[in-house]
């Protein structure tokens, strides 16, 4: 499996390089690190540049992804290091009221008590990325409309995804670079049986809760660890007794020495998305409606879930992660924003739209491709208020059981290459896992509640932005009905006792065989839940073909826009690196401390101390009883620096990541592992949109204390042995 990233001239010729910064910005594709070695040399890195462009040499092969976060190999028996946010799901999965593992945590101390993170946990293993552009955009020609636009792409992708999936156990995707300018074909290994073998108590792996959420000082020890297992022929294979440790061909070593202040980092790993490209518009739309609308949706929704049911209580332990989930976004929507105005972000994304226009008219070229995709975006707007609605709507836990159902019976009669993505033949081991996991994530009450919550909000839609098919399940007139005739609250909640009463598929043994229904039983079904997808599926199914329809033209538009930018920036002598869209990447810069304004300095480290500091024996700051004697009697072991008075905790860093690079590896100079990423300070939330080199900060836990916790404090003796990190 020793592939090396391959990429044609294409995908070079749109890069540009001329003037990378030593401080952060840039989150650079692996074929790019040989490009910029030179400040990379400069910045401190003591390996050949060169390497990273190998998928499965050092230190790259070690690298892995998790599907939604970052995550390294750290052990020749398939270890995995992670953040414990990124391992929340599979304890929260294992967790009951009598057996609480996030109060607790969990150590195996043998690979027979390892748990299993549950059936739709994954690790997936790069093992090739290659250019297929001209595969993509050759069944693309003037004379199609949008829709048709779209349909060829999709059709191309498919193609290609399902000729590289031919190869069992790989699973593959087409990813599309600066806006459809590029497409390359993400070749990966999928590891489906993993499990957890360690997670420190949450009192640790979620220290400062919320209130210390995307803030400095920190002292959070967010990490876990996982293990892959394969079948005995070292392929991967479902969970089973008989599996055996996965064997990487490569993972990290832990570093003997700690970090200081102004050392070299960088950081490897699957960031989510950043939008550097935009136009300004959008921001402008996020500022004023996207992030004030989603925070107060997810405030209202952790409202019902927080009413539900007290800490402990079996609905808090189900709803753990998505709950983690809201407010973590809620926060980082509330830092987007106020970021957004102290550095003038909307201004400056203006200026550079007008500085490009300016360069394209000095040129002679025109701006009306650039005008037009401002035009069809705000299109796309229109309907802003009816999608947020029925995001939650449709993400209730049996609306949306129903609607998978329903849809898999009607993709289930076309050929497989036709079926719609996330419905194919490969998709539905991932729609059987979340059946199953649904009665760990779900409960009957809180579900009627947000669906409550929903179809409150839905009744007050003007009539352009409401469905026909939900109106009349609702009873609603048409058009713009007075608001004394729209259906009340208890109307509404009568119609849902009649839904939640005549469905049984939160029963596991009804729900799990329909799966492999016909759509005509599905159809005929007096399930209520059921009858409701069938009912509204004609509705979903044209605003799908809109959305299709809609992002065939910016298949046209947004590739003019962005070979515009790429120029323009190339003749600036601009640094240009795709934006983040869950591929591969490489950020480096250094430790470093910040001052974000008059008068205030965060430090690069924190350390025990402020742990003992913050402690008020109440939750989000209630460190553990072991913890805080370890402290109280210095039991440092050889995880303090010499004369300190504690352990370092946590660390800062000037490098470039967002939502995806959680779990990542941080490396030194010599591709050791010292840390993981796990954060950004407030102050740096809104580079997703613009970098800001003088205040972007990211929260790293070092690898001292997470050695300290497993050493003195939950003593985790084998995983240290794994780790070759003995006690003394």
């Amino acid at each position: 499996m020793r592939v090396i990233s391959r990429t044609v001239v294409l995908f070079a010729s749109v890069l540009s390089v001329a003037e990378v910064s030593l401080a952060g910005e840039g989150m650079w594709t692996p074929d790019q690190l040989p490009q910029i070695a030179a400040p990379l040399k400069a910045a401190g890195l003591e390996l050949d540049p060169a390497q990273f462009a190998d998928l499965s040499g050092k230190p790259m092969g070690a690298i892995v992804s998790l599907g939604g976060c970052s995550a390294s190999f750290v052990s020749p028996e398939g270890l995995v290091v992670t953040n414990h946010h990124c391992a929340y799901g599979a304890i929260q999965l294992n967790s009951t009221e009598q057996n609480n593992l996030l109060r607790d945590g969990f150590y195996a101390a043998n690979r027979g008590d390892e748990l299993t993170a549950g059936p739709a946990a994954r690790i997936f293993v790069a093992c090739e990325i290659r250019d297929v552009t001209r595969e993509v955009l050759k069944a693309v020609n003037r004379r199609m409309s949008d829709r048709q636009a779209f349909d060829a792409v999709d059709a191309a992708r498919k193609r290609l995804v399902a000729n590289c999936e031919a190869t069992p156990g790989q699973r593959c995707n087409v990813a599309s670079f600066f806006g459809g300018v590029v497409y390359r074909l993400i070749v990966q290994m999928e590891i489906r049986d993993v499990r957890l073998v360690y997670a420190p108590p949450e009192a640790i792996g979620k220290f400062g809760g919320d209130v210390d959420n995307w803030m400095w000082p920190r002292h959070t020890g967010d990490f876990a660890f996982y293990r892959a297992y394969v079948g005995a022929d070292g392929k991967p294979a479902d969970f089973s007794a008989n599996n055996q440790p996965y064997r990487p061909e490569q993972h990290l070593q832990l570093a003997q020495e700690g970090l200081k202040d102004g050392d070299f980092v960088m950081v490897t790993g699957y960031p989510g998305a950043t939008s550097r490209y935009r136009l300004a518009d959008e921001i402008e739309a996020v500022i004023d409606w996207t992030y004030p609308k989603q925070i107060e949706r997810f405030t209202d929704m952790m409202a019902i879930v927080d009413a539900a049911g007290p800490a402990g209580s079996d609905v808090a332990i189900k709803y753990a992660s998505t709950m983690a989930g809201w407010k973590n976004a809620r926060k980082n929507f509330s830092g987007q924003l106020q970021g957004f105005v102290s550095a003038d972000t909307l201004g400056q994304k203006r200026r550079e739209e007008a500085a490009l226009e300016a360069w394209l008219q000095e040129k002679g070229d025109s701006s009306d491709s650039l005008n037009e995709l401002r035009a069809h975006l705000a299109v796309g707007r229109q309907t802003r208020e009816r999608d947020l609605v029925l995001a939650t709507i449709t993400g209730s836990g049996l609306f949306s059981t129903a609607r998978s159902v329903h849809r898999l019976s009607i993709e289930h009669e076309r050929p497989d290459a036709a079926r719609e993505v996330g419905f194919q033949a490969r998709d539905e081991s991932r729609i059987e896992a979340a059946f199953r996991q649904l009665d760990r994530r779900y409960d009957a009450a809180v579900d009627r509640e947000l669906m409550a919550y929903a179809l409150k909000r839905y009744v007050e839609l003007q009539s352009a932005q409401r469905l026909p098919e939900l109106d009349k399940w609702l009873g609603m007139q048409d058009g713009d009905t007075p608001s004394e005739s729209r259906p009340t609250p208890a109307n509404i909640d009568a119609a849902l006792t009649k839904l939640y009463a005549g469905s049984k598929l939160g029963d596991l043994e009804v729900r799990l065989p329909l799966l492999k229904s016909k759509r005509r039983t599905i159809e005929a079904s007096d399930d209520t839940f059921l009858q409701l997808a069938v009912t509204l599926g004609p509705a979903l199914q044209r605003i799908e073909d809109e959305r299709k329809a809609f992002d065939g033209a910016l298949l046209r538009l947004q590739p003019a826009y962005m070979r515009a930018m790429l120029d323009y920036r190339k003749s600036q002598g601009l640094a240009t690196y795709p934006d983040a869209n869950g591929t591969l990447r490489i950020t480096f810069g250094k430790v470093a401390g910040v001052s974000p304004r008059d008068g205030l300095t965060y430090l690069p480290f924190t350390s025990t101390a402020g742990i003992r500091e913050k402690h008020s024996g109440v939750s989000p700051f209630d460190a553990t009883a072991p913890q805080l004697a370890a402290i109280s009697e210095g039991r440092w072991g050889k995880h303090a620096e010499e004369g300190a008075t504690g352990v370092a905790v946590n660390f800062l860093a000037d490098l470039d990541v967002t939502g995806g690079n959680s779990g990542s590896a941080t490396l030194n100079s010599r591709g050791e592992l010292v840390g993981l990423l796990f954060d950004m300070t407030w102050e740096s939330v809104a580079s997703n949109w613009v970098f800001n080199p003088a205040l972007t900060r990211t929260i790293h836990l070092d690898h001292r204390y997470m050695l300290w916790v497993m050493e003195q404090v939950y003593p985790a003796p084998a995983v240290l042995r794994e780790l070759d990190m003995r006690s003394d």
